[in-house]
């Protein structure tokens, strides 16, 4: 055989190779074995067996008080309560709780805690904030309350074993005002309490008066949590106080709150006037002079707690939005049948509306920005469980050292800030040139690995709070929006309708986007976050080079643009010689707050798809599907990455250039050419006096110039920002692509019959 029929014969075989080869295909949707991978608690056997006993009940009981209309109604019922006798059963209320304190999971519980609301999201928001709240009026107890103070209320909270004869315990936690205060800032607490009686050797009796509004769980409540402040001269200062049912006064749960939404939840307005001991104060106390002192204000109680629970909170929505995907698929493919146009087997029959590519693309935004949204929330969850036992560690260590307090501990952790910012740099160099005996002692060095891992939690936990809440309720809309009118239905399935207006309680719980944008806009400044943000850039880097269709190139240079940005406003001054970056001003630092959210979620997807691409292959389960899975979700990380550069570069870019004052005509002729400098140049340059006045600022003799605000803005000292922007415009290639093949994936991804809870 001659060289050419070799070379054609080549040719061809390849092509039938090419041909041949199978495209990965999304078989089906992401199942339990897919999450628990992305997750990571694959290997976490008590967290899957609490995800199965929350399903059960969520797309149980849940769904059936939905679909029979008990979000109707304000008030707690016998109905509504069968839901909570539900949770107990299935083991689900003592989640929470430590094996000594009759639960079943010991060590931190965040990530549990995250799962639970996720599944019970799935099905109701309200259902999910019913449980949570009994955690959150146990979580000052359990963060900052004593010994004797945790296995009392922890204990009698979980529900009774075979045989015991006691009622499960249900706690409320009590932290907004009531109007005209509520909604105020949490450091103004009108609730109050003073000294009732004070005997000789005797446990001092305060009088407690609290007004509570829209208190969750307060239908149902035994004891509540509470927040007031001395009004006594003998107290000093705030704290957190329990509050019992049956303590001497009035335990009034008020009237049921009137809301529109989560009204598989109970919240009332209470009224407590109430005598209790003072070893109910959370934390305890101490007695100096005559003056009782907590051992805790009530800011660094709530600091503890919800630094933990808006996470949470944020999955709740990222649940949703997640939730929606199977019903609109289903709702787009079942369209037009039933009608005569189209009969089984021809395209319009079994495709339905995606057989056009906007409600395709549509709905690929939604999923995209639902796994991103659950990438950086499960991220932050699982931070936290690491992250409490170095804070405990430091704790100890503190106390040990006679420590104690806000400043005497800021104090002791100045120095560990320079060795922190030492261990992030040897962290970077290769293990030829790194000093590896200094780095091992910094990497056990607790108040290090404290710092570390305290600036990253004080970032991801207002972050992932306000994006997924915030932006999730924008993609909620579009979610709701592609099922046409059948979404705002009660019947619509899914419940997306009431997904939807929950969603927007979820924005305001545990402190509205503008607490979150203030608390970012005070962290993400931290050096030692700072920090790791660079690693990340460079991370980014190198996952580009071996995966280029993750979107990671993308990533990394919006992340570059942001970066140089935070360094430029940092110095910047406006037009009127004013600080641009200053705590005051929020219309320059709640923008850049947002574009940071974008980021993170971003880059958590990513890092999720690439978990699943490196751990999938050990479960036999995905051997099949695992390639459709790995290249559908690489695409959705691809569109949300461009997605995140386009949000960035538009902040940024209005942040940059917006405070400096436009060039204006007046006093501008040193800075433009003069009509009569143009036309001399005619005769060197023919054509100039035209294209020099068509592309050029000139102004004539008469003082005439071209119709436009003033004259074109130069760009001294931007060349950085510019050469940056440039090049993230061009790391956008290939995102339509991947969005493309995204959308064709959701034409053939098999999805069930029906819905695996009732509508």
């Amino acid at each position: 055989m001659d060289t050419t029929k070799q070379q054609k014969v080549a040719k061809e075989t390849k092509e039938v190779k090419v041909t041949s080869e199978k495209k990965p295909v999304l078989s089906m949707l992401p199942n339990d074995d897919v999450r628990q991978i992305m997750w990571r608690f694959q290997d976490r056997y008590d967290l899957q067996m609490v995800v199965q006993s929350t399903r059960s009940v969520a797309r149980g009981i849940v769904a059936r008080l939905v679909a029979e209309g008990a979000r109707n109604t304000h008030e707690w019922n016998d109905k509504k309560q069968q839901f909570l006798t539900a949770l107990d059963e299935a083991g689900v209320t003592a989640v929470f709780m430590d094996p000594e304190e009759g639960g079943f999971m010991a060590g931190p519980k965040n990530l549990a805690l995250a799962l639970v609301a996720y599944e019970l999201s799935w099905v109701d928001a309200g259902a999910a904030t019913c449980s949570l709240a009994g955690n959150l009026a146990l979580a000052p107890i359990h963060e900052k309350g004593t010994p004797e103070q945790k296995m009392t209320y922890m204990k009698n909270c979980v529900p009774p074993q075979p045989g015991e004869k006691r009622k499960v315990w249900r706690g409320a936690f009590a932290l907004t005002e009531p109007l005209p205060y509520v909604g105020v800032d949490t450091g103004v607490v009108s609730g109050k309490m003073r000294i009732a009686e004070w005997k000789e050797g005797k446990e001092p009796i305060l009088q407690v008066d609290k007004r509570g509004r829209f208190i969750t769980n307060m239908g149902f409540a035994n004891f509540v949590t509470a927040v007031v402040d001395s009004d006594d001269e003998k107290i000093k200062g705030s704290c957190m106080v329990i509050l019992e049912d049956g303590d001497p006064g009035i335990f009034d749960k008020g009237s049921p709150t009137l809301k529109l939404v989560h009204q598989l939840s109970s919240t009332h307005d209470p009224v407590l006037s109430l005598k209790v001991p003072a070893n109910r104060i959370i934390g305890g106390y101490t007695i100096k002079d005559g003056v009782i002192i907590p051992n805790y204000n009530h800011s660094e109680v709530i600091e503890a707690v919800f630094r933990r629970t808006r996470v949470t909170v944020a999955l709740m929505s990222s649940s949703k939005l997640l939730s929606a995907i199977e019903p609109v698929i289903r709702y787009q493919r079942q369209r037009f049948r039933g009608g005569t146009a189209g009969q089984p087997g021809s395209p319009r029959y079994d495709l339905g509306l995606q057989m056009k590519e906007d409600s395709l693309h549509r709905l690929i935004d939604v999923w995209a920005t639902g796994e991103a949204s659950a990438s950086l929330g499960f991220a932050a969850a699982r931070l936290f469980d690491f992250y409490d036992s170095i804070e405990r560690a430091k704790d100890k260590s503190f106390s040990e050292q006679g420590i104690k307090g806000p400043r005497a501990q800021m104090k002791a952790l100045k120095q560990p800030q320079a060795e922190a910012l030492e261990y992030l740099e040897l962290s970077k160099k290769p293990d030829k040139g790194k000093d590896k005996a200094r780095f091992e002692k910094l990497g056990n060095d607790t108040l290090v690995q404290f710092l570390i891992n305290d600036s990253l939690a004080n970032v991801l936990c207002p972050a992932c709070k306000l994006w997924n809440t915030g932006y999730g309720a924008t993609m909620m809309r579009e979610a709701v929006s592609l099922m046409g009118g059948y979404g705002i239905t009660e019947d619509c399935p899914g419940f997306l309708g009431q997904k939807w207006m929950d969603i927007q309680l979820e924005a305001t719980y545990e402190g509205p986007e503008a607490v979150q944008r203030r608390q970012l806009s005070l962290t993400m400044t931290n050096e030692i976050f700072l920090a790791q943000f660079r690693q990340w850039i460079h991370q980014m880097r190198e996952i580009a080079n071996e995966k280029p269709g993750t979107g990671a190139c993308t990533l990394a240079s919006a992340m570059e643009l942001w970066l140089w940005s935070l360094e430029h406003l940092q110095n910047a001054k406006d037009a009127d010689g004013k600080s641009v970056f200053q705590s005051q001003r929020q219309g320059a630092l709640f923008p850049f707050t947002d574009a940071l959210c974008w980021l993170l979620a971003s880059r958590y997807q990513i890092l999720d798809t690439l978990e699943l691409e490196k751990k999938g292959p050990e479960n036999p389960v995905l051997a099949e599907a695992l390639p459709g899975f790995v290249q559908f979700f690489t695409d959705l990380c691809h569109v949300q990455a461009a997605r995140t550069a386009g949000e960035v570069a538009k902040i940024c870019a209005e942040l940059v250039y917006g405070y400096n004052r436009h060039p204006s005509w007046d006093g501008a002729r040193e800075c433009c050419f003069q009509g009569d400098e143009v036309d001399s140049l005619e005769g060197i340059m023919p054509g100039m006096a035209e294209s020099g006045r068509g592309k050029s600022d000139v102004i004539e003799k008469d003082g005439s110039h071209p119709k436009k605000a003033g004259p074109c803005v130069h760009f001294h000292g931007m060349e950085t920002f510019i050469k940056l922007r440039a090049k993230l415009d061009g790391c956008l290639s290939g995102c339509r692509l991947a969005k493309d093949r995204a959308a064709e994936a959701l034409t053939e991804v098999m999805i069930p019959e029906a819905l695996d809870y009732p509508v």
